[in-house]
């Protein structure tokens, strides 16, 4: 929608990790460079751990992209919460092995066979596992074991485990310190800051054919960096909801006024999720408010959804207008 008024070629700001869009900030270069260190290793587990939204998914792409497939066999997991049995016949799955109806000793045996396979044909294996805060204790330690496979004093298989920072905490537990001390490299990604927030909003715009329009006031940056703490995922959906306001505003400039329009539009939905729809749950632990107090917060979520009603639909009328008037314009030209 937004797109087209503002002669963009795609969305800036979708939310998708799209590897045209990797943004080599401070923090992303280091851990690029952490991880092609732990490469050169060849052996153990590298870790690279983030708060939700740092660009971590993207990271990955970004690393795999970089690689020479010849040298390398990878393989990629978003993991959940599986047992040791289950990791066993994803890795199978993930490197085209077969798994179904198969024993632990016999899943083994094929994996490590194909390891071997891998390193005769003078390739190495490895396995990244993304989201690797969800996988289980027993997981992880079925992880260190493949580990030991070898061949000739060479270790065949190198895991890259990319988490949240429940992944560090559970790594610093007493039963985990065989697998922390096979750690080659290991990474924090931070959040941007204020300079880099600007320099990755208008590089996401340029790739997307931005030509300054719309135009952005220099204190719209500052603003957006500390509500979004500097974290891409949350800039993409605050700046995609701005570019969305500007369109249907018709805004040739982004002004702090806009930011903070958008923003208190966001708190406003957050604040009735969280709250004013919590207040109306019957639960058991509401049974003892009294019947006025129920109807006294009924009627203030009904006046707030009325009022957000009637904003969407002058928002949906407007985008209406301007999308009927574009395409006059389009027939007057033809």
């Amino acid at each position: 929608m937004y797109d087209g008024f503002y002669n963009l070629n795609k969305k800036p700001f979708q939310l998708t990790a799209d590897s045209d869009f990797f943004f080599n900030s401070a923090v992303h270069k280091r851990a690029l460079a952490y991880m092609h260190y732990g490469l050169t290793q060849g052996e153990g587990f590298v870790v690279v751990t983030g708060k939700p939204g740092t660009g971590k998914t993207m990271l990955v792409k970004q690393l795999v992209a970089s690689l020479n497939n010849e040298n390398i066999t990878i393989g990629i997991m978003v993991s959940s919460q599986v047992s040791a049995d289950d990791l066993l016949k994803i890795i199978s799955a993930t490197f085209g092995l077969s798994y179904e109806g198969e024993d632990k000793s016999t899943l083994l045996t094929r994996i490590e066979c194909f390891f071997i396979e891998q390193a005769l044909e003078g390739k190495r294996v490895l396995m990244i596992v993304d989201e690797a805060q969800n996988l289980p204790k027993d997981a992880l330690e079925e992880l260190r074991m493949l580990s030991n496979f070898e061949l000739s004093g060479k270790s065949l298989f190198q895991t890259f485990l990319i988490g949240q920072q429940q992944l560090s905490d559970a790594l610093l537990l007493p039963e985990m310190e065989q697998l922390k001390q096979r750690i080659v490299a290991t990474y924090q990604l931070k959040p941007l800051n204020a300079e880099e927030t600007k320099n990755y909003i208008l590089f996401r715009l340029e790739k997307a054919g931005w030509k300054n329009s719309p135009q952005f006031d220099d204190d719209v940056f500052d603003s957006i960096c500390t509500y979004t703490q500097g974290i891409p995922r949350r800039i993409n959906t605050l700046c995609d909801r701005v570019l969305l306001f500007g369109y249907l505003d018709e805004l040739k400039v982004i002004t702090l006024l806009a930011i903070e329009k958008v923003i208190a539009d966001i708190e406003d939905e957050a604040s009735l999720t969280t709250d004013e729809f919590h207040e109306i749950s019957f639960k058991t632990s509401d049974i003892s408010n009294s019947i006025d107090e129920r109807i006294i917060s009924l009627e203030k979520t009904v006046i707030h959804l009325q009022k957000t009603m009637a904003n969407e639909r002058a928002l949906l009328r407007k985008a209406i207008l301007l999308q009927l008037d574009m395409d006059t314009v389009y027939e007057d030209i033809l």
